[in-house]
């Protein structure tokens, strides 16, 4: 077994420790799992954002709130065909990308998406190295591109103009 180095978390001895005996796996992806689905407005709105203003369908990151129990179901269909790593469903979990959804304004709905993103890979997660003990599966949060650049302007006429700024990024 492996020493965890000075500073580092003690599950970093335990990745060093499976890796120099076996390749480890990552998820696939979760985009195309959930349009398996075939889900409708009212299955991205669920309780919480019945008279949401905006259309939410296509925002997959949402369904961490609002169906909660695909999200998890996917990852657990990652971890049974083999899967050592899952990725949080929070890819557009940030301020920037749920603009397009309208739901940038109120800081507790990019908040929900990340935490319940993070929960439902942690609970699958739990439950399968629960059923198999000797392989621990872990998770990866997920933090995607935004649909904003800082180093191309939009604007063909000012290269120098950027609609979003470094700090706003961060």
């Amino acid at each position: 077994m492996s020493v965890p180095q000075e500073g580092e978390p003690p599950f970093f001895a335990t990745l060093r420790s499976i890796m120099q005996s076996r390749v480890m796996v990552i998820d696939g992806g979760m985009g195309t799992m959930i349009q398996g689905y075939k889900l409708q407005e009212a299955d991205f709105r669920g309780e919480r954002y019945k008279n949401h203003t905006h259309d939410l369908k296509g925002n997959n990151d949402i369904l961490a709130v609002t169906k909660p129990e695909i999200i998890q179901a996917i990852h657990e269909q990652y971890y049974a065909a083999g899967a050592d790593f899952v990725e949080t469903n929070t890819f557009s979990g940030t301020w920037i990308a749920q603009a397009d959804y309208e739901l940038d304004k109120n800081p507790e709905d990019v908040y929900l998406i990340n935490k319940c993103g993070a929960e439902c890979a942690r609970r699958a997660a739990d439950k399968y190295t629960a059923l198999t003990p000797d392989k621990p599966r872990f998770v990866c949060g997920a933090m995607g591109p935004t649909n904003r650049t800082l180093s191309v302007s939009p604007s063909v006429e000012n290269p120098a103009f950027r609609n979003i700024t470094f700090n706003e990024v961060v």
